[in-house]
């Protein structure tokens, strides 16, 4: 059982940095033709990522923002809370507090990336002739998948 929280644990935290980095860095979107990739904040061409985004005032656009920041500051509740329930709870109680706080953080990151895909992943609107994903697409996505194991496993386990 401490072998699994422990994992539980590596994990989250494994989520918990890649949400950051896929959050900040601005690699969501690379072209095949040049250096250049188009993130949630900036457009980089050949390493100088002092370019705003043609689309930054669109609102699917912030939406995807609030969307990102908001499933990081759910992981990291939800991460507390587990720490916290690990060291005040009763046995044989259940982690449905974190699980619950995980899986909005699974809710918040499916909904920003959909919309990601949706407006901005497959269209013209990067100004890429040939484009494909950056690691920071890929990562939320991976997160995404972590997010709902990580909440269903916290809503599972029973303190022992």
């Amino acid at each position: 059982m401490l072998v699994l929280l422990a994992g539980i644990f590596v994990v989250h935290i494994a989520t918990v940095i890649m949400l950051f980095v896929s959050t900040i860095a601005n690699v969501w979107v690379v072209s095949d033709d040049i250096t250049s990739s188009v993130g949630l904040w900036k457009n980089c061409t050949g390493g100088n990522c002092g370019q705003e985004l043609m689309y930054s005032n669109d609102d699917a656009l912030k939406a995807v923002q609030a969307f990102m920041i908001l499933s990081i500051i759910f992981s990291v509740i939800s991460l507390l809370v587990f720490v916290f329930q690990l060291f005040t709870m009763e046995k044989g109680n259940r982690f449905f507090l974190s699980g619950a706080t995980m899986l909005v953080c699974w809710l918040c990151i499916m909904v920003g990336v959909s919309i990601y895909t949706h407006h901005y992943a497959n269209s013209n609107r990067n100004f890429f002739s040939n484009s494909h994903h950056g690691y920071c697409f890929i990562l939320t996505w991976i997160c995404f998948c972590f997010s709902f194991i990580i909440g269903i496993l916290y809503l599972v386990l029973r303190k022992k």
